[in-house]
């Protein structure tokens, strides 16, 4: 069957059966799938090849780039300043980085950053994609700048702003990096494998992406849309692709480039799905989870006019449902087609991750796996 191997407990055995659908005839080349319920590990499932070059299997320890998938896991490091009364939602992000009042934007609050709602939503100076290394050089260009719509707010994606954005309110107010709080707040209390910022020793477990035509068309027809190119700078999706670069998964660029195993992230929302508490390890309050997948905004992007809804960090269910049936999913999904998330009334975490980039709007890989997904712990 496909060369799937890893564990589906009894009853999910329809979930192991999508995904060898998925490498049998939907084209996949290498993923993982696996998913919580009621705190216990119900489905761990890995198959195909984590390079195509090389054919190197993908196994049991192999990592992935997760792309904005990386934004629900410095939300979640957010949420755990808050838990511990370091951070306030409702405060202007200047109370913690003075710095960010300049240009008209000493109102706007760290909510509004977390929910897509800054005016911020990419850099308005030149840079290369080189660049995108230095967080802090970021930060700095981002707190200069004013936003784009002066005195509203408007929901826009911020793709890697977000992510430096928030990586600067960690430092001022942890006074660490965001990557460093992610490793002994969240991945090793939970055991999980999620990094942002990849020890140089774990290089050699991480796959080569690929992608597929669609994704290349849907790239360049985004690129020279009207106003696109300010939603999209830097340009970070030119071949070859960068993210391959060993150097790019060293970094924290806390936006876009986690890397992670379906397992560990997996963990990570079973972890929210029960209220914050997994296995005896408490990450969170579970009022902490609540108010952080409330929603906070919902709307057409103002630039590309994409179906938008955000908590504090999390993406929540739009029409497309990326999150798999029920109503109350959220979590985040990757460029390319990864999805991560949770289902409170489930209990339910689960996590997708793979190789191969796609058109996420015509990608049913993900899809079929939570459907199955569904059945199965409702069933349960």
């Amino acid at each position: 069957m496909s060369g799937v191997r890893g564990y589906a407990a009894p009853g999910f055995e329809p979930v192991l059966d999508a995904f060898a659908a998925n490498l049998d005839r939907r084209g996949e080349v290498g993923a993982a799938f696996a998913a919580y319920v009621d705190g216990e590990l119900v489905v761990d499932l890995w198959g195909g090849v984590a390079d195509t070059e090389t054919g190197a299997p993908w196994e049991r320890d192999t990592l992935q780039l997760i792309f904005s998938g990386t934004k629900g896991v410095v939300a979640t490091a957010l949420l755990i300043l808050a838990d511990r009364g370091q951070l306030d939602f409702e405060e202007p992000v200047a109370t913690y980085w003075p710095e960010f009042a300049q240009s008209g934007k000493a109102s706007i609050t760290v909510g509004d950053v977390l929910s897509h709602q800054s005016g911020l939503p990419a850099l308005d100076a030149d840079v290369s994609a080189e660049a995108i290394l230095d967080g802090e050089a970021m930060a700095e260009l981002l707190a200069r700048q004013p936003p784009q719509w002066s005195g509203e707010r408007r929901v826009s994606y911020h793709s890697l702003t977000y992510g430096w954005l928030c990586g600067e309110l960690v430092r001022r107010i942890a006074g660490t990096t965001v990557g460093a709080l992610v490793r002994t707040e969240i991945a090793e209390p939970l055991d999980a494998e999620v990094w942002i910022g990849l020890p140089p020793e774990l290089e050699g477990r991480v796959t080569t992406l690929c992608t597929r035509a669609d994704f290349r068309t849907l790239i360049a027809a985004a690129s020279a849309g009207p106003g696109e190119r300010r939603a999209t700078n830097p340009p970070i999706f030119d071949e070859p692709l960068l993210w391959n670069l060993p150097a790019v998964h060293a970094a924290e660029i806390p936006g876009a480039n986690g890397i992670a195993s379906a397992r560990g992230m997996a963990t990570l929302y079973g972890c929210l799905a029960c209220g914050g508490t997994l296995g005896g390890t408490r990450l969170l309050c579970e009022d902490v989870v609540e108010r952080g997948r409330a929603e906070r905004a919902r709307g057409l992007d103002a630039l590309s006019d994409e179906s938008l809804a955000f908590g504090l960090g999390f993406q929540l269910q739009t029409e497309g449902a990326p999150f798999g049936p029920p109503v109350d999913g959220y979590g985040h999904a990757g460029a390319g087609g990864s999805v991560h998330g949770a289902w409170p009334r489930l209990r339910a975490g689960f996590s997708y991750v793979m190789s191969q980039m796609r058109d996420d709007t015509d990608d049913d890989r993900s899809r079929t796996l939570l459907a199955a997904l569904y059945v199965a712990a409702a069933n349960r």
